[in-house]
């Protein structure tokens, strides 16, 4: 009788690349402390990366309700630390929030929602929307950007990410047509990159607050000592991430990074004026990819998953 043809099998993902197989336990082990559904060997490595996103979605989702529930408590005067709500950050910062600077700066930012000519962005519970979305303990990549998008609903506390529904801004449309070239992703029609926040790309911007209408209004404000704390923190207490550096201001973080630890990348900035200055063609997904495989990812799958025979972004 001639034998069964084989069973096809799916094509592979570029999560699967990452993923590395589970240890099997010896019989009657016991399961490793921590283990949930996620690790279940019963599980596909497509079904464990969809359960750990939905896991940390749901994480995000809860802390984003919390944040806000405080935020409307306080008539829009909530402290900064009460809004920074993700128990892993609060405590790899330790304080940094209770220091003077960052008083100071929690009086101006609410003198200015309270008081100021106009609009400050984003709203409130979204301040530290990527530090809440990102714990410390997923962070695998850091996107440094500047300040928030200054326009009505654009910004939401991720750099280059816009809420769904909302135009995409120049700068993002140029990072989904530089991933399109890299790997052939297909463009989404949204902006919303909360998505990879979850899956441990931190996406911070140096200045987390603006006026309406108003680029850098609220730099130099004490901003930028908060965020440089966040960096050097993930640099001192992390070790093999990748930074994305991307135009002049993020490279001026090189020097909080300890780069005999982590990756740094550089481009120009992936705005309209400069991304033909060296943003495309830099292949940053790529590279990103190629410095994090043999380090990290070892249960979790990042980012990018084709489907069928067309890779899209997720």
């Amino acid at each position: 009788m001639a034998p069964s043809p084989p069973t096809p099998t799916a094509p592979k993902t570029i999560a699967d690349f990452f993923a590395r197989p589970a240890k099997r336990l010896r019989s009657g082990a016991p399961a490793p402390a921590g283990a949930s559904l996620c690790s279940s060997s019963s599980l596909s490595p497509e079904q464990r990366r969809r359960a750990d996103t939905n896991l940390a979605l749901a994480r995000a989702r809860r802390n984003l309700r919390l944040a806000e529930s405080r935020a409307k408590a306080s008539g829009g005067a909530a402290k900064l630390e009460e809004l920074l709500v993700e128990e892993t950050w609060v405590e790899a910062l330790d304080g940094e929030l209770r220091k003077p600077y960052a008083l100071e700066l929690c009086r101006f930012v609410t003198h200015e929602r309270l008081h100021g000519p106009l609009p400050v962005y984003p709203p409130q519970h979204l301040v530290f929307h990527a530090l809440n979305t990102t714990p410390f303990d997923r962070v695998k990549a850091v996107i440094i950007g500047q300040d928030p998008y200054h326009g009505p609903g654009q910004a939401m506390g991720l750099s280059f990410s816009v809420p769904d529904g909302i135009k995409k801004p120049s700068s993002l449309g140029n990072i989904f047509k530089e991933l399109e070239k890299d790997l052939g992703c297909t463009v989404p029609s949204h902006g919303n990159l909360e998505r990879w926040a979850v899956q441990g790309v931190l996406m911070l911007n140096t200045v987390l607050t603006v006026r309406e209408h108003q680029a850098n209004s609220h730099a130099k404000k004490g901003w930028e000592e908060f965020t440089d704390a966040v960096i050097k923190t993930i640099s001192q207490k992390k070790s093999g991430l990748v930074f994305l550096l991307w135009g002049n201001s993020a490279q001026s973080k090189t020097r909080l990074i300890d780069g005999t630890k982590h990756h740094i990348l550089k481009s120009a900035h992936p705005s309209g004026l400069s991304a033909n200055r060296g943003f495309f063609g830099c292949r940053f997904v790529s590279s990103l990819l190629n410095k994090l495989s043999s380090i990290l990812f070892p249960r979790e799958r990042l980012i990018f998953t084709p489907r069928s025979t067309n890779k899209q972004i997720k």
